[in-house]
């Protein structure tokens, strides 16, 4: 008789959850391990925390018409210091919003698991939101593929998306800001 998954998820047979991927990654950032890779009846996982030195440099292709600022320049290099996790690559990412607007005027929509993020419902069709679209609470934003589930990521806020962050089809991390919205204050 198999052992019981000590996970308390999903069986030894059966496909992990989205519980058993949430587990995964606390201890895996409890732990402050840095990549992790498993391969399991034709299923694959890597997850990796941090970011090489050069992975954050294209997201500014979908930034607001707004020119960029010498000020973006230096959370580059604090995000491939050595040891860099994910979280410090994350609020470097989420200090490039600043030039265009206070930070804290800004909602940052994270990603809440690790996966794949999409645009679009798929490859051919448009984006869910870009930048300048006004949008209200629950209003699906884009879609993250984790363990071949597709996990549609929902606003938590009203407002107007002004920067998308990710690059259609690149991996994210958990915590990793996806969109920053400017909340509606007036209706």
């Amino acid at each position: 008789m198999p052992a019981k998954n000590p996970r308390g998820g999903s069986g030894p047979d059966q496909p992990w959850n989205l519980k058993d991927i949430e587990k995964l990654i606390d201890l895996l950032t409890e732990r402050q391990i840095e990549e992790f890779e498993m391969e399991k009846d034709g299923l694959r996982v890597h997850i990796r925390r941090g970011a090489p030195a050069g992975s954050r440099a294209p997201a500014p292709a979908h930034s607001p018409a707004t020119p960029p600022s010498p000020a973006a320049s230096p959370p580059a290099t604090s995000a491939s210091a050595p040891g860099g996790l994910a979280e410090p690559a994350a609020a470097a990412v989420a200090a490039e919003a600043a030039p265009s607007e206070p930070t804290e005027a800004l909602h940052i929509i994270k990603s809440p698991i690790v996966g794949t993020f999409y645009s679009g419902p798929n490859p051919s069709a448009p984006p869910f939101v870009n930048v300048g679209d006004v949008i209200e609470a629950g209003r699906v934003l884009c879609i993250i593929e984790a363990m071949k589930l597709m996990n549609e990521i929902e606003s938590e806020a009203a407002g107007e998306i002004v920067r998308v962050f990710v690059e259609n089809g690149q991996p994210v991390e958990y915590g990793q800001p996806l969109f920053a919205v400017k909340p509606s204050e007036h209706k």
